[in-house]
C-alpha cells in the first residue's frame, strides 16, 4: 500500500475520473475495502489520511468514501473542506457508530450517504454506480443473481 493512489492496469491518466477514492487510517480495512472493490470492476485510489487525498491535487474521483474517525483530519473536516472548495463530488461516509450529531453534520454538509461497518458490497457498489457510468459487469453477473 502507498501513500498515494493506486495505479490500476496502468491506465492511472484515462481512468482518474472514474476512480473510487477510499481514505481510510487503518490499513487492514483500506486493503479489505481496496480489493473488494478492484474485484466487483471499479479502479481505486486508496489513501491513508485525509491529508495524503488532499495531496494528490489531480485527483478528481467518480465519488469519495471517506471513515469518519481519523486522526489529524476527520472525514466529516475532508468533506467539509471539498464543499467549501466548491468540490461537489459525491462522498459517503462510513464509520463503525455514527453518531446522531456527526449524522447531522454529514446532512448539513450535503454528503451523498453514511453507512455503518461493516459495510454490505452490495449496498457500497450501489452508492458507486449511483454516482455515474462505471464498469460493465453484465459479462460477469449472470441477470436475476442481484448482482448489477
Amino acid at each position: 500500500m502507498t501513500e498515494g493512489p493506486a495505479f490500476c492496469g496502468g491506465r492511472m491518466v484515462e481512468e482518474r475520473w472514474k476512480t473510487v477514492a477510499i481514505v481510510d487510517d487503518d490499513t487492514a480495512v483500506l486493503e479489505s475495502f481496496q480489493f473488494m472493490l478492484e474485484m466487483a470492476g471499479f479502479p481505486v485510489a486508496a489513501y491513508r489520511s485525509a491529508k495524503a487525498f488532499l495531496r494528490d491535487a489531480g485527483m478528481s474521483p467518480r465519488c469519495l468514501i471517506v471513515d469518519l474517525n481519523m486522526p489529524c483530519m476527520t472525514g466529516l473536516e475532508l468533506a467539509a473542506r471539498l464543499r467549501a472548495e466548491g468540490n461537489a463530488v459525491p462522498v459517503l461516509l462510513v464509520s463503525s457508530s455514527p453518531s446522531p450529531a456527526s449524522i447531522a453534520r454529514a446532512l448539513e454538509i450535503g454528503l451523498s450517504g453514511i453507512m455503518e461497518k461493516p459495510l454490505r458490497e452490495d449496498e457500497v457498489t450501489a452508492f458507486i454506480r449511483s454516482c455515474g457510468p462505471g464498469p460493465d459487469r453484465s459479462a460477469i453477473s449472470p441477470p436475476g443473481t442481484g448482482r448489477r
